[in-house]
């Protein structure tokens, strides 16, 4: 029953997901064709309310659902493992037509073929796992 509140935010986000149109393999066609500001307008709120939410929670100490504090440490951007990072996930974005986030959704959707990009995207994060200490951090 204590799980019960994730799957409300997931149900949640799937709608979300579906009516602002982020899970269209169209709009994400567009995004990188710089052909419709749809998703970039997203992406944008997103980033926007996003950094928002981080500045309340170091500013006002919250505490998470459990009573601890909230605890965000500062990172070093000079990294360029951001850098390849990024490059890795927009060449995912961009083979697949789908962000990490919606893929449920989609699968929700009734979109079967979607189920290797998930199970790609978690061999990518097992092999990861296998990996991380011979990878440079």
């Amino acid at each position: 029953m204590k799980l019960i509140k994730y799957l409300v935010v997931g149900i949640l986000f799937g709608i979300v997901m579906t009516k602002s149109e982020a899970i269209s393999w169209f709009r994400i066609q567009e995004m990188f064709r710089f052909d419709s500001f749809h998703m970039y307008g997203i992406i944008g709120t997103a980033v926007i309310l996003g950094a928002l939410v981080t500045f309340i929670i170091k500013r006002v100490q919250l505490s998470n659902l459990g009573g601890s504090p909230i605890q965000i440490n500062d990172k070093n951007m000079s990294v360029p493992r951001y850098l390849y990072g990024g490059i890795i996930f927009g060449l995912g974005w961009a083979m697949t037509g789908a962000c990490p986030g919606p893929l449920f959704t989609l699968l929700g959707h009734g979109i079967p073929s979607i189920l290797v990009v998930i199970l790609s995207a978690v061999f990518g994060t097992y092999l990861y796992g296998v990996l991380r200490q011979r990878l440079p951090h």
